[in-house]
């Protein structure tokens, strides 16, 4: 049975260019043994949204080691739903590009022209992710 879980966190310390790199890394290298794909944007302040799809029971264990993470702080699940399909299944780990963001798509979704992932709906940010990937404004990870 295949997931989409979206949560957001913020970072417990600076969130350094090498950090974001090595997570990168680290997803794109394990995500396609377990048949995770998804998205990660790096939010100003140092607030990570994530989306990820696969397996329930993969998923779920990803999730939990988010959870356990002491990178993370104010963990926040923003929606988790069975689907039937993917949205994001060409994405290892894709990575939103900031400087590609047109202000007036975040308005769209947000309060304010920067992502608050905590200033949202769970739906507002899916719609949000998929308007980017529909854009070209997420990158790598393929």
């Amino acid at each position: 049975m295949l997931v989409r879980l979206l949560y957001a966190s913020k970072a417990r310390d600076a969130i350094t260019d090498e950090l974001l790199a090595s997570i990168l890394a680290q997803s794109r290298k394990n995500n396609p043994q377990t048949g995770v794909t998804g998205v990660l944007c790096v939010c100003h302040g140092g607030v990570f949204l994530q989306l990820l799809e696969g397996g329930r029971d993969e998923v779920n264990h990803l999730y939990s080691k988010v959870l356990r993470d002491d990178r993370h702080t104010v963990v926040t699940l923003l929606e988790y739903a069975e689907i039937t399909e993917r949205r994001f299944s060409g994405w290892r780990m894709g990575r939103v590009d900031l400087d590609k963001i047109n202000a007036s798509i975040v308005l769209k979704y947000s309060e304010k022209p920067q992502i608050d992932p905590f200033g949202m709906s769970g739906s507002a940010a899916l719609k949000l992710f998929e308007e980017l990937a529909s854009g070209a404004s997420i990158m790598g990870g393929s």
